[in-house]
């Protein structure tokens, strides 16, 4: 099968033309770059002058810039020459979608536009449209009749050009061929590169942009591969995951996203759509870059070489993927109690550090107890399993929560006389190093869990002694991580080893984060751990961090509790977790929400709008509800929402019903109030009082 990048166990940036934007260079193997893109309406020359300013001082190296129409196009002069006389000369980017008169007067003033494949040309209309060959290619010709016009005038003005493909607005004529897939996708702006190129102009950027990182992943790999098979070469690539959302939410879905593809060394620039102000997005992305600025690549694999151990971050080599990078298929697994096989993944709550660990402890793992009433209320983010090192807990725990603890605590709790014979079997499991469990005589007869440090620095080439001992040992969940430089190569090259050896064992992935800030941690979690889930690795994860990182977090309030970004910082990291679980599909918990980041053409206080509607609908576990700004982004960009809120007029809000609208033009003072009528109607509403 065909790579979708160098190479899987080394790091190596993808190699891509090289595309001038304005004084800017992006693509060959020059520095990630970071965007973002206003809010402002672009009419308003100094708003948008002063917003850009901040943008640029948060750290932007590009801005884009809304232009639905000719007069927004032609104010881009105005306010590009503002900022030329107060000293930036930051590249601007218009962003076109319906009208190409608005492109080709943008492409004469800014460095660079952006065009959208789905609706530059083609009117969606949501229709199912049977296409003879002969159609469709006539239809390839009415494109390159509209497009080849801007083509030109990029060519002739030096402008730069991003064919951004977006998952929910593909063509009818895309959809009927190709459906709404990765695929269709890239077939959307191949259609425009192929033009471009038949006109000699190369100072081309492509994206692939989804809500879903699932998708999104999937669609920037197929597109290297279709690019590499047609031309030998690749264009360079912007990379985001659209309608992210806000808050963590929106920064995780992000980071899962973009943070898969940038640890293959794919990417040249990044954006990270957020409904917060867009100079808070350059922080968010700067987090994600700076994890690659240091990063090199690690010496190639030479077979003349034996012993490959002393190479520091080396990971063996892999002749076949022996899995689709280009469909979600779940690793196949057999069960060991509720881990693995048709289970969802689990999270293990790293309660380890919490010297006396207490009921109230509990709390910030999804568990609240109620003295009066000696119960205990269970949400729908707790954890499944809590690990508590050498700690056997004084009190009895839910009945659905279970500890996981080092070999000598378990077998002090097997030989405790505080607990029932049947509490100490099936509540209390032990954790072995891959060495300890094959050397240990005693081990629990119905789950244990084991520790692998995937190719660390002392691992030689096919030392898996201690890992075909334990293969297919019914009662082992396989606990993967490692110390390499590259953790989520290495435990990817571990999960490949287990399929090439049909190892069905479970496996929760382990991640430990050494990073100080909320930001940073995010990132880090997501990006290692999103990047194995969305190519159908683990079972469960779980989250922690080292002790140097742990006690900066920690910041000890009145009461004696830690507390890290408003939250402990057990909750912040089981939030983590069931978040990243969420944003890669693979366990749903939670109300998702599908937020544009706003711009220009957004109708509606969008981020007033969006904390509206979470705050009345958060508890409804499982509903995707679609917020968008104006109809750009709306039936279209929604993908895969069930419910959406969209504005179609200053003041009117349209619903919508997956991509039927429901109700038209409804004002937007009741709108919340009318979007929970639609909700009950569909049978998708719970009082808030009915969710325990």
């Amino acid at each position: 099968m065909q790579l979708y990048c160098n190479s899987l166990p080394e790091y190596r940036r993808l190699q891509t033309r090289e595309v001038k934007v304005g004084d800017l260079l992006i693509g060959n193997n020059h520095p990630i770059r970071v965007q973002t893109m206003t809010t402002t309406d672009t009419m308003d020359t100094m708003a948008t002058v002063e917003q850009t300013i901040r943008c640029i001082e948060a750290g932007a190296e590009l801005v884009r810039i809304t232009a639905p129409s000719k007069k927004e196009a032609e104010n881009l002069r105005n306010i590009k020459d503002e900022l030329r006389k107060r000293g930036y000369t930051i590249p601007l980017i218009a962003d076109i979608h319906f009208t190409p008169n608005a492109a080709e007067i943008a492409a004469r003033i800014v460095e660079k536009v952006r065009v959208n494949p789905g609706n530059y040309v083609d009117k969606k209309k949501f229709e199912f449209i049977e296409y003879t060959d002969v159609e469709y290619n006539d239809e390839i010709e009415r494109i390159r009749e509209r497009f080849t016009p801007l083509v030109k005038i990029c060519r002739e003005f030096g402008t730069a050009m991003r064919i951004g493909t977006n998952h929910g607005s593909l063509s009818d004529r895309i959809m009927s061929r190709y459906g709404d897939t990765p695929m269709g996708m890239v077939e959307s702006a191949m259609e425009f590169l192929r033009i471009a190129r038949a006109e000699s102009y190369h100072n081309i950027i492509l994206s692939m942009k989804s809500s879903n990182p699932q998708v999104m992943v999937q669609a920037y790999r197929l597109l290297i591969q279709q690019m590499m098979q047609e031309f030998n070469e690749c264009y360079p690539l912007h990379l985001g995951v659209t309608e992210a959302g806000d808050g963590e939410d929106g920064r995780v879905k992000s980071a899962a996203g973009i943070g898969t593809l940038l640890e293959d060394g794919i990417g040249d620039t990044i954006r990270v759509s957020l409904t917060e102000d867009p100079e808070f997005e350059i922080p968010v992305c700067r987090d994600l870059v700076k994890r690659y600025e240091k990063r090199t690549e690690t010496l190639p694999y030479d077979e003349q070489v034996t012993d490959n151990s002393n190479i520091s971050g080396f990971i063996p080599p892999i002749i076949k993927v022996p899995y689709d990078p280009f469909i979600y298929q779940r690793r196949s697994t057999f069960a060991v109690d509720n881990i693995g096989e048709k289970h969802v993944p689990v999270v293990i709550a790293d309660l380890s550090k919490i010297e006396n660990i207490t009921r109230e402890d509990l709390q910030s793992v999804g568990y609240a107890y109620n003295m009066a009433t000696d119960k205990w209320t269970i949400s729908d983010a707790a954890a499944d399993y809590i690990f508590t090192g050498h700690q056997i807990l004084p009190f009895a725990l839910p009945g659905t929560l279970k500890v996981i603890v080092y070999p000598s605590a378990w077998q002090q709790a097997l030989s405790s006389e505080a607990f029932e014979a049947s509490e100490r079997e099936n509540t209390y499991f032990p954790i072995f190093q891959d060495s300890g469990f094959v050397q240990s005589e005693v081990k629990n007869k119905h789950l244990n869990f084991v520790m692998i440090d995937c190719f660390n620095d002392v691992t030689a080439i096919n030392d898996f002694t201690y890992l075909d001992a334990i293969s297919n040992d019914k009662t082992v969940v396989l606990c993967l991580s490692s110390t390499n430089p590259r953790p989520m190569p290495a435990v990817r090259r571990m999960f490949m080893e287990l399929i090439q050896r049909n190892i069905l064992n479970p496996a929760v992935i382990m991640c430990d984060s050494y990073w100080k800030t909320a930001d940073e941690h995010l990132i880090h979690y997501a990006t290692e751990c999103g990047a194995l889930l969305l190519d159908g690795f683990g079972d469960g994860i779980c989250l922690g961090m080292t002790s140097k990182a742990y006690e900066n977090a920690s910041v000890t309030n009145a009461s004696g509790r830690n507390y890290f970004n408003n939250l402990t910082v057990e909750q912040f990291i089981n939030s983590t977790a069931f978040s990243i679980l969420q944003a890669t599909r693979t366990r749903i918990s939670k109300t998702e929400y599908i937020s544009c980041p706003s711009c220009g053409r957004t109708l509606f206080d969008l981020q007033e709008t969006t904390a509206k509607i979470r705050a009345v609908t958060n508890h409804l576990k499982g509903v995707k509800i679609a917020i968008m700004g104006c109809i750009v982004n709306g039936p279209g960009e929604m993908a895969d929402a069930d419910f959406g809120y969209v504005g179609s007029g200053v003041g009117k809000i349209t619903l919508y019903m997956g991509k039927e609208v429901v109700k038209r033009n409804v004002n937007s003072d009741i709108a919340v109030s009318e979007l929970i009528r639609l909700l009950k109607e569909s049978d998708a509403w719970v009082e808030p009082a009915a969710v325990e």
